[in-house]
């Protein structure tokens, strides 16, 4: 019996998920943390993913000693942005930058100015660099480090590194890619232009991966097929089977918004990033740095676990309920990388309640208005699929219902960029799209979330906080 395997290298954990591929039956999984990491300064050795998948992947494997038949191929689905700078002998020059570290926030400012604003870097790679992109980290490490600069070799992002210790090779794809800042989704080229501005004495074409096609095979691993691999929300899109017109709210460190399109886009304002996905077609996307961890760290200031917290959450009542602007550890959409969080309205007979519901509605509003920019250039006329850790929120889930207005599904897949990239390796097994496997394995139902609370005067209030902070 054959099987394939999906990988999903997070910011918290590496997760192995292995799967029947007629049929997608989870067989196997496991996972292992990474090292923890608090911005502006977030940083990780990407050997210890390596370390953490070795880890995950001998618990997974051990799981099908049980089943007659092996692993066909495995994909790696990765957190997007990380800059991951390698030297000749393949060892990290400086430990990896993730997405979510702010330190290079001014070089954003910088590159923005160096190519004449905003709507220019739209149209040259689709989206405005900020702290988050993988262009801003390596202008920030020139900048920085001179001598670990100088002995770079390769840039790779976190699937790429990890695809490159299965493989021995130095691959990406198109949805990777399309978020490190001189890859365009529009031409399919690396802008070599835009790289020359943060180093023009260096020879990129020998620097940068080779961008595989949503099907080519990366290599091999113990006679394992290595597909290509993507980035995680590519992944979570195909472990969601999103459909046209589907808007997707992804809940978990960061939030994100996101759709497939038929189009490349280009936002000049910087709020909508002009992604490719992993099929082909182009993956709109807008990110928020701050989502459930802003309800853990609010869980664990009460003291309570996520169930009463929940509870708490739902018992607030009342149009006077203080706001909070949950921008903790900086924000990317709208971008304030410096921002810290901000309760507003708090009177003296605040409750436990009251707190635990400002946390929701903050972290709800802050999707919502993610989602409203995503609307300004794309059609989303179907479902919104709630995913991620946060979805499982009976509070959260509720509030969005109530301030939406497209229906809202709860995904019940738990892992979607783990089942993505398994969906991308027996897609690569068999030669086939990927929407064959989707419809093959049932990917992309869910439960209807029917339970809405009245969210009164919320996001009219929320916007005035939000927009007095700026």
């Amino acid at each position: 019996m054959p099987f394939v395997a999906g990988v999903d290298s997070s910011t918290q954990s590496t997760k192995v998920e292995i799967r029947d591929l007629d049929t997608g039956e989870i067989v196997a999984s496991a996972s292992s943390p990474h090292p923890a990491v608090t911005p502006p300064c977030s940083e990780q050795d990407p050997q210890s993913w390596w370390g953490a998948f070795e880890t995950a992947w001998a618990v997974a494997e051990a799981g099908l000693r049980e089943r007659a038949g092996s692993v066909a191929a495995i994909s790696i689905g990765g957190q997007q942005h990380g800059m991951v700078a390698l030297d000749a002998a393949d060892v990290p020059v400086h430990p990896a930058k993730l997405w979510n570290d702010t330190e290079s926030a001014p070089d954003a400012g910088w590159l923005l100015g160096q190519l004449g604003g905003a709507a220019a870097w739209a149209d040259a790679v689709g989206s405005v660099p900020v702290a988050a992109f993988t262009a801003t980290k390596l202008s920030w490490l020139h900048r920085t480090h001179p001598d670990e600069w100088a002995r770079i070799a390769r840039v790779l992002l976190p699937h790429d590194y990890l695809t490159h210790r299965l493989t021995g090779d130095y691959t990406t794809d198109r949805g990777d890619a399309s978020g490190t800042g001189y890859w365009s989704p529009a031409t399919g080229q690396y802008r070599w232009d835009l790289l020359a501005i943060i180093d023009a004495e260096r020879d990129w074409t020998d620097v940068v991966p080779t961008v595989l096609g949503p099907l080519d095979t990366a290599g091999n691993w113990n006679g394992v097929t290595v597909a290509v691999g993507t980035g995680d929300n590519m992944a979570a899109a195909l472990g969601l089977g999103l459909e046209r017109g589907d808007a997707v709210l992804s809940i978990g460190t960061s939030g994100t918004a996101y759709t497939v399109a038929d189009r490349p886009t280009a936002d000049p304002s910087g709020e909508v990033a002009g992604f490719a996905d992993a099929t082909g077609r182009y993956l709109p996307l807008v990110c928020t740095s701050n989502a459930a961890k802003v309800l853990d760290a609010v869980a664990r200031l009460l003291g309570v676990d996520h169930d009463e917290f929940d509870r708490l959450a739902l018992a607030a009542t009342g149009d006077r309920r203080p706001v909070m602007l949950p921008y903790f550890d900086g924000e990317r959409t709208p971008n304030r990388p410096d921002a810290t969080g901000t309760f507003s309205g708090v009177r003296s007979d605040v409750s436990r309640e009251e707190f635990a519901r400002a946390a929701v509605d903050g972290v709800a509003c802050g999707l919502l208005d993610a989602l409203d920019s995503l609307r300004r250039h794309a059609d989303l006329d179907g479902r919104l699929v709630l995913t991620g850790g946060g979805a499982h929120s009976r509070a959260l889930r509720a509030v969005i219902a109530g301030m939406g207005d497209m229906p809202v599904v709860v995904s019940d897949v738990d892992q979607a960029v783990a089942t993505g990239a398994a969906v991308q390796a027996a897609a690569v097994v068999e030669g086939t799209d990927h929407r064959t496997i989707q419809q093959r394995w049932g990917l992309g139902s869910g439960t209807v979330i029917d339970h809405a609370v009245d969210p009164g005067n919320l996001r009219q209030r929320y916007a005035e906080l939000r927009d007095s902070t700026a």
